[in-house]
């Protein structure tokens, strides 16, 4: 019996909402970086943010994206502003939700936040739009 098939069903279903959401490629390199230290961590987000809360019904990838990247750059995590900005791409979220969302964050975290994290947005939104450029060309 394989580690994998050892997993509850949780880790499961929140390892196949991750792929979703962040893409395929992100998740092997995140797992392939995994260390026996981190693997409790690993563990815990793949079964709690995505296993629970990322695969609930309530709301679309899109609505939780959108809610993802408001807290994120209100809480001044911008490396993950960046990863979830990637990640609109398989949610749904358009740049106009992304500046929606940062026009939030702005009124209520404070418009130092809003403007660095609308800076890591511009950047990848920008990074996106190039490399799907050179995969069309």
């Amino acid at each position: 019996m394989s580690a994998h098939s050892q997993k509850p069903e949780r880790h499961r279903q929140g390892m196949a909402t991750r792929r979703a959401v962040l893409g395929d490629a992100h998740v092997e390199r995140a797992e392939a970086r995994k260390t026996p230290f981190d693997e409790p961590f690993q563990d815990l987000i793949t079964e709690a943010a995505w296993g629970h809360v990322w695969s609930r019904p309530n709301w679309t990838k899109r609505e939780r994206s959108m809610v993802t990247l408001a807290l994120l750059a209100a809480l001044g995590h911008y490396d993950e502003v960046a990863m979830h900005v990637r990640a609109t791409a398989n949610t749904g979220a358009s740049p106009d939700d992304i500046r929606e969302a940062m026009l939030h964050v702005a009124i209520y975290a404070g418009v130092p936040a809003a403007n660095h994290a609308i800076k890591v947005v511009k950047q990848t939104l920008d990074e996106m739009g190039a490399s799907a450029a050179e995969q069309e060309g």
